[in-house]
């Protein structure tokens, strides 16, 4: 492997929204984006000034409509995982109890998957080991 110098990091935030059947919320990154097609955890990139809570409570406003509490989001696992052009840090928060009802504002598509079935859902290499530790520690 050769040194190509540093990478810039990104931090992003993603969110497992659990309902009462204990299902988690998917979305599926729409085409004309990067790694369309594939399943995450809602969540994106933190800005500037942003604490991880305030991110993942401004994305899945954007993105879902939905209105968690930041004490609602209980900080559950973390990634640290090295793409070709970039390395992203991103932990992941567990969330059950928000307002409204999860909408597609973007383009995705939404899932409720059972803990068991997440690894059938192609997902970005981040996301891997966080559906792991979801499957093996919910």
């Amino acid at each position: 492997m050769t040194d190509q110098g540093p990478k810039k990091v990104l931090f992003v935030v993603a969110c497992a929204l659990l309902d009462a059947d204990g299902r988690i919320l998917l979305t599926r990154r729409p085409e004309g984006k990067p790694m369309a097609g594939l399943w995450e955890f809602p969540g994106g990139k933190i800005e500037p000034g942003e604490t991880p809570e305030q991110a993942a409570i401004r994305e899945l406003r954007e993105e879902l409509s939905v209105e968690p509490c930041e004490r609602c989001l209980h900080p559950f696992a973390f990634v640290s995982h090295p793409y070709d052009d970039f390395h992203i840090v991103m932990p992941l928060f567990v969330c059950r109890t928000w307002d409204g009802f999860p909408q597609p504002n973007e383009g995705q598509e939404l899932a409720w998957v059972r803990k068991e079935k997440l690894r059938s859902y192609p997902m970005p290499a981040a996301d891997l080991p966080l559906a792991a530790e979801l499957r093996d520690r919910l």
